[in-house]
């Protein structure tokens, strides 16, 4: 029964849009409520009776601390992947209990290409060194299917072999001015690539390339403005702009920015901002800014309603939004986007 009706939900996720998203979000809360034994416990705790929610607006959100003390698992069903943040020494992790990681790549399969197109016309070169020495990170999982469905003999992991990077990207140059390029890499190592002394001057002459941060400095280099390090990237690559992703450990779904640290989201994510002194109120729509609560509907065997420590602004339009930083008692994640 569980298996089923997860399977159910699971299909609409992929099907969602925007007018069927919050009655579908309803579905996910009555399903976790009644199969997910931590959050029900902490529903009881907060004396809400889920049979009494009807708007988006009046579901909890469960703090992303219990990622990394409880197990985080709706139905019964044994995880097939744990994914596992990166942290910093000396801090817990979260772990992410996963016993569908083909629904997690099929999810960020039709994310990826619904912003940016299919991904066989692309060729992926990946620098995400502090993530490829585990063996449990979500985002080394979901890339490396990336590049498997690109198909081309230049796409791939690039530890810190940035002369090995550079070959492959004047090769596929050389083949394919046309192609698309992603160059997708963890921000520290973006940096160090940049400041290699190696000549990128002529991916400026790709039709279409992508460079993306996915942030985090881990230790490695100071932290810095997401201004400053877009400054120096879009210089070193020749390119207008840097783009972005939005994701964690928690999450299945992906947002992106194609610059200026501009997130989208999905058809299966939505943000909510909470006031930062209380996590049960929402922020007035005027003031823009709060703590991210992020509803992820691909999350059907954990946690769908995440209260992040994020700290996020919306634009004008109230659907984009930036992330700020990180609540101050937080601690640093191994993802973490830099303050603007």
């Amino acid at each position: 029964m569980v298996t089923q009706s997860a399977e159910i939900l699971k299909q609409s996720v992929l099907e969602v849009n925007s007018s069927t998203f919050d009655a579908l979000a309803l579905d996910i809360f009555r399903f976790q409520a009644e199969q997910n034994p931590v959050y029900r416990r902490y529903l009881q705790y907060l004396g809400i009776d889920p049979s009494q929610i009807n708007s988006i607006l009046s579901i909890p959100f469960l703090p992303i601390e219990f990622f990394k003390t409880q197990q985080v698992i709706t139905g019964n069903v044994p995880a097939k992947v744990v994914f596992e943040s990166s942290g910093t020494t000396g801090l817990q992790t979260s772990r992410h209990f996963v016993h569908d990681p083909d629904f997690y790549i099929k999810v960020a399969i039709q994310i990826f290409e619904k912003f940016y197109g299919s991904l066989k016309d692309f060729q992926i070169l990946a620098l995400l060194p502090s993530y490829l020495e585990r063996n449990n990170s979500s985002l080394v999982y979901m890339v490396k299917h990336f590049i498997e469905q690109t198909g081309s003999e230049h796409s791939g992991f690039y530890l810190n072999e940035y002369q090995s990077l550079l070959d492959a990207l004047q090769k596929a140059h050389t083949q394919n001015p046309k192609a698309k390029v992603l160059l997708i890499g963890v921000t520290f190592g973006l940096l160090d690539l940049a400041e290699s002394g190696l000549d990128f001057s002529f991916m400026k002459d790709f039709e279409q390339v992508v460079v993306m941060e996915t942030g985090g400095m881990k230790g490695r280099r100071k932290e810095m403005l997401r201004e400053e390090i877009h400054e120096i990237l879009t210089q070193a690559f020749s390119v207008n702009s840097i783009h972005s992703e939005y994701g964690m450990t928690e999450l299945l779904s992906q947002g992106y920015s194609f610059g200026e640290g501009i997130f989208e989201l999905p058809a299966s994510m939505k943000v909510l901002l909470r006031d930062v002194n209380d996590p049960f109120a929402w922020v007035d729509s005027s003031a823009r800014s709060g703590g991210v609560n992020v509803i992820d509907l691909a999350n059907v065997d954990s946690c769908s309603f995440i209260e992040t420590k994020d700290l996020g602004a919306f634009l004008p339009d109230n659907q984009r939004f930036r992330i700020l930083g990180r609540f101050d008692n937080s601690d640093i994640r191994g993802c973490n986007l830099m303050v603007l």
